[in-house]
């Protein structure tokens, strides 16, 4: 057997020898490549971080000692190496092993991480407690140097030195989120070096003044800012993790599993927050993701021998909504001076690099900082841009607060496309864009639209850089489109207006966005097994402000109505059409189709669908 085969938990683990580790982590590292060619999940970002799984696992009694990951991008080998490689092949896959770490799958997974930035309050949270348990436990937050530009991460160093806590935090920088790190705090970690001299020498110190209490409370604190002090004066370098009191180790080489688990026993018996900083490679160990980090972050199917991705042959297929965004924004934006593009660290994600490729100068990319996207935006809408923030549905949720007190109140035209909207598959609850119809519908100036194909997209796009009259919300979902054709006439959609792309005289079907496609296909079957019986189909377009005389002809002509949304049935698109025919007294049955009120788990888009009954089946059942 492998060592890797003889490991089923990290207590196998830590019963092998030191000298026996770069040994697991090569076995680990190929076995996360061969896994993931045949069933694609995150590659790039797992395969930097194999040493310092291996390390910290070795080190740490996990899972009394807690590991928070930030972004579980990287957790494929700590998944392996904890009780679940023989079901590693169900990753990502429907009732499988979930796509991110959770508590609710292993005890070894100790928080939530699909969205960037929570590993240090989480962990910081973990360790106070802790400590006010009494308990004796060690704390470890890792996170990547991407998601430490979010403002959560800031709020958590802030808060840090005030807290009483041992925890680590461990900056896996690598110079990378899915695209290349952006920022000040990017240009800070390059410019951050420390020599080893110092280093075998900080160590020294710092355990001998441990050994003597000298790192206790009040003291620690004041020796930290001694110590910063000496460095500035010695090196000419200011450190900002030592002036926030967190005790400064590194850089280090995070690859040499050997080093790491010296280092973090070293720093385990240490009193205070710390943080080690090590330098990393994404797709370390498999040439092809070395040199192309970002297609290599999730990469698809690929020959493990010769990197040749397994890529589908779309040659007269239509293309995905994003890429009609992509193209769509460099079009308007050539004719239209105002229109800038912004997006929080996913250019090539949303596609808005098509744009930044020939204007540079009118994108900006500000890092995962979703609710600071949203709030510079309005700052440039208040003097006179218009501003295209594309955000993904789930990530808009961090952006809340902004949306209302920063661009709604002011009414400013800020154009907020939300990629992603509705069931995402693979990636699971933490993903899908299930709640942005429900938390954005109750604020007022808020214009709310999706389009049911790419042209409607262009269209709408073209709508809200003419509207200029509020903040103007996009959803499309993740995928391909309909039209190959996709490249229409640019023309302005009255607000608030839908279309009946069916006539009926039995009930009528009312759908938002693409999810009306599906409702087409149940009506035309349903229409062909029963002979006589027609359906109306109304594309409502937009959900605020709804069509009010589309809704009027709908509640005289029918006695029964099937509404059809991808996004939560509680306060959602329904339930507008709900209050409306209530406030205007008619008695209309409506039937509501939508997500339940449940976190949908992970699987293939189809498959979810089915499951919440928003398919072509599930809506035919729904009809009969």
């Amino acid at each position: 057997m492998t060592l890797l085969g003889k490991i089923e938990y990290p207590s196998d683990l830590r019963k092998l020898d030191e000298n026996q580790l770069p040994d697991v982590c090569e076995q680990l590292r190929r076995d996360i490549v061969d896994e993931l060619s045949v069933n694609p999940g995150h590659l790039a970002s797992s395969l930097g971080v194999v040493e310092l799984t291996v390390a910290l696992h070795y080190v740490f009694d996990t899972p009394n000692d807690r590991i928070v990951w930030d972004v579980g991008h990287q957790a494929y080998g700590h998944k392996i190496l904890t009780g679940r490689r023989e079901l590693f092949y169900t990753n990502r896959k429907l009732h499988g092993i979930m796509p991110f770490p959770s508590p609710k799958e292993s005890e070894y997974d100790t928080f939530t991480c699909g969205h960037a930035s929570n590993s240090i309050s989480a962990a910081l949270g973990m360790a106070v407690a802790t400590k006010a348990k009494g308990v004796h436990r060690h704390v470890v937050a890792v996170i990547g140097d991407g998601a430490m530009s979010g403002g959560l991460a800031f709020e958590g160093l802030n808060n840090v030195s005030q807290q009483p806590n041992d925890m680590l935090i461990i900056l896996n920088d690598n110079n990378m989120s899915i695209d290349r790190s952006v920022g000040g705090m990017k240009q800070y970690l390059l410019g951050l070096n420390t020599n080893e001299t110092y280093n075998a020498l900080k160590f020294k110190v710092s355990r001998w003044m441990h050994s003597r209490g000298y790192l206790e409370d009040d003291r620690r604190k004041g020796l930290i800012r001694l110590s910063n002090a000496l460095k500035s004066a010695i090196s000419h370098q200011q450190n900002i993790f030592e002036g926030l009191d967190i005790r400064y180790f590194g850089p280090f080489d995070g690859h040499n599993v050997k080093e790491l688990v010296r280092i973090l026993k070293q720093l385990k018996g240490m009193s205070g927050p710390k943080l080690l900083h090590l330098h990393t490679v994404k797709g370390k160990g498999y040439e092809p993701a070395e040199k192309s980090a970002t297609i290599w972050h999730a990469p698809g199917k690929f020959d493990v021998d010769t990197g040749e991705r397994i890529v589908k042959d779309t040659t007269g297929q239509p293309p995905r909504f994003q890429d009609v965004f992509g193209e769509t924004l460099l079009e308007l934006a050539r004719q239209n001076q105002r229109i800038v593009g912004v997006t929080p660290a996913m250019p090539t994600g949303c596609s808005m690099n098509i744009m930044m490729d020939e204007m540079p100068d009118r994108t900006f990319d500000v890092g995962i900082a979703e609710g600071h996207a949203v709030t510079f935006s309005g700052g440039m809408a208040k003097e006179g841009m218009i501003p295209f923030c594309n955000i993904y549905s789930a990530f808009s949720q961090r952006s809340y607060d902004n949306v209302i007190h920063d661009v709604a109140i002011l009414n400013l035209p800020v154009v907020l496309c939300l990629d992603r909207a509705g069931l995402v598959g693979e990636d699971g609850p933490t993903h899908h864009g299930a709640f942005d119809i429900a938390s954005l519908r109750p604020v007022p100036n808020m214009t709310i639209c999706s389009p049911y194909d790419e042209h409607e997209l262009r269209r709408m796009m073209y709508t809200a850089q003419k509207n200029g009259k509020g903040p103007f919300v996009i959803r499309y979902p993740r995928g391909n489109g309909y039209l190959s054709d996709w490249r229409c006439k640019l023309e302005e959609i009255t607000v608030g207006t839908g279309r009946r792309l069916k006539d009926g005289s039995d009930l009528a079907v009312l759908t938002l966005g693409p999810i009306g496609h599906n409702a087409a296909e149940a009506i035309a079957e349903l229409e062909k097994e029963q002979p006589g019986r027609t359906i109306a189909h109304y594309d409502m377009r937009f959900v605020k402000p709804l069509d009010e005389k589309l809704l009027k002809e709908v509640a005289e002509r029918y006695g029964t109505v099937v509404t059809v949304e991808d996004g939560v049935r509680n306060g959602g698109f329904g339930s507008a059409v709900l209050e409306w025919l209530s406030d205007h007294g008619y008695n209309t049955k409506v039937t509501r189709l939508g997500l339940p009120d449940t976190f949908v788990e992970h699987g293939k888009v189809e498959e979810l669908q089915h499951i919440v009954g928003i398919d072509k089946e599930g809506i035919k059942k729904a009809l009969k």
